[in-house]
Formats: structure tokens, sequence, C-alpha cells
């Protein structure tokens, strides 16, 4: 068996668990949404905001935060008040959805409506890892550049939300918006982007409110490289022309 079969096999097996845990979790009524984005993105601090703001509302949400070391994560996001675990992956550079199942055995709370998985910071390999989520949400900086989106076609094509962060530094950066989100465009037509700052909170309430929406049913946007219905990808690369 060649280098690339075996990597299919593996993405095919994670892609039945991932597809399993989602059933399993749609009918204990929790949406799972999937936070993807590279490290310094600030994703944590966005997340925390998202967390206080839904304990504030009495929203039931948990958090898993993942890290190759450390749990500073989750001692930084529970402060929300929300139950968090840190996942701590052994050096893998993704989360795959064998690892999400067994670390929510025996602990996720009855009540919970929605599930925050904070992957690893890296937009190549957890991008090709379905986890059983709900909503996928990718994050940018406006530190990161305007190209990252065609750098990263596989992140961003299998987005069913892009969000861009730390807009309060896009000015001295010199972020150019209109180039991001023309690049967002090409890789995942239709796709919605949300703008976002931790330090003001601008965003929190949008975000919130489309974990929500997933929960109870809403039609995520449906992105080029979409996972199937019974869990596996698509294998066409996503648009960039």
């Amino acid at each position: 068996m060649c280098r690339s079969d075996v990597k299919q096999a593996v993405l095919a097996k994670n892609d039945d668990l991932a597809a399993s845990l989602r059933d399993d979790l749609t009918r204990q009524g929790v949406a799972v949404v999937n936070l993807l984005s590279s490290p310094g993105s600030g994703k944590t601090e966005l997340l925390g905001r998202i967390l206080a703001r839904a304990v504030e509302r009495g929203v039931p949400v948990a958090a898993l935060t993942a890290d190759l070391a450390t749990e500073n994560d989750a001692v930084r996001l529970a402060r929300s008040g929300a139950p968090v675990q840190q996942l701590l992956t052994d050096g893998l550079c993704h989360l795959e959805a064998r690892q999400v199942r067994g670390r929510l055995e025996g602990w996720l709370p009855a009540d919970t409506a929605v599930l925050f998985v904070e992957n690893v910071g890296n937009l190549v390999c957890p991008a090709s890892y379905d986890l059983g989520e709900t909503l996928r949400i990718v994050l940018m900086a406006v530190t990161e550049g305007e190209d990252k989106p065609l750098k990263y076609p596989t992140a961003f094509g299998s987005a069913h939300l892009v969000v861009v962060t730390k807009t309060d530094l896009a000015e001295p950066a010199g972020f150019d918006e209109m180039t991001f989100r023309a690049n967002v465009q090409r890789v995942n037509p239709g796709v919605e982007i949300v703008r976002s700052c931790a330090r003001t909170g601008d965003g929190v309430d949008t975000l919130l409110a489309h974990a929500l929406a997933a929960r109870h049913g809403a039609p995520p946007h449906r992105p080029p490289l979409a996972p199937h219905p019974h869990g596996h990808h698509h294998a066409a690369s996503a648009p960039v022309s």
C-alpha cells in the first residue's frame, strides 16, 4: 500500500468515526463548532469571550481546547465559567474524531447545547480531519496577510464561516480587507465573513448566534470542500482561479 493509500485509509476511518459522533451528538441536541486557525490568530481569546457571553445569557456551552503541550488555554477559557477540558495531542499537529470522542466520554455535561472545539493552531493538517462538527469556522488575523486563503485553500474552502480577527489592528497592519474578501470568495464562493475583535467584543454575539442557529438545525453554507453526508470528503480541490 503506497503512502497516499495509507493516508486515504486513515482519513476514511476518521470520517466514519466523525459521522458516527456527529449523529450521536445531534441526537443529544449538541452542536459542535470546530475552530481552525494558524497560531496567533487570537482564537483562544475570542472563544473565551464567546463562552463568557453564553454563560451570561444562560446558554449551556462547553469547550475542548487542543494543544501539543500545556494546559494554559484551558485555564484561560475556564475563566468564562463554562466547562472546559484540555486535550493534549501527544505531538500530533491536528485533532482526530477518535480523540474528541474519547475526551467527551464521561465529561460532557448532559444539557450542553454547543460544544466548541479549539483545534491545534495549524491550517494544514486539521483541515483534512472532520471532527463530527456541525459548523466549521476558519479564523485569520489581519496581521497574517490578505493572501492567506489562497495559500491554504483546503482550510478556507471547507469553512462554513470565515472570521477575520484582531480588526482593531487592521489600519496599522495595512490590511486590505477588500482583497482578503475577494480571495476568500475565490476558494469558497458565498461564504459569510465575520469581522471580530476580542478586545472590543465585536463579532462575539454574531458568532454565538451562528452556533445556536446550527444547533437548531439551520442549514449552514455549503463550502466546496464540505464532507459528504456519510462523512467522506470531496476529493476535488477548492477553486483557485
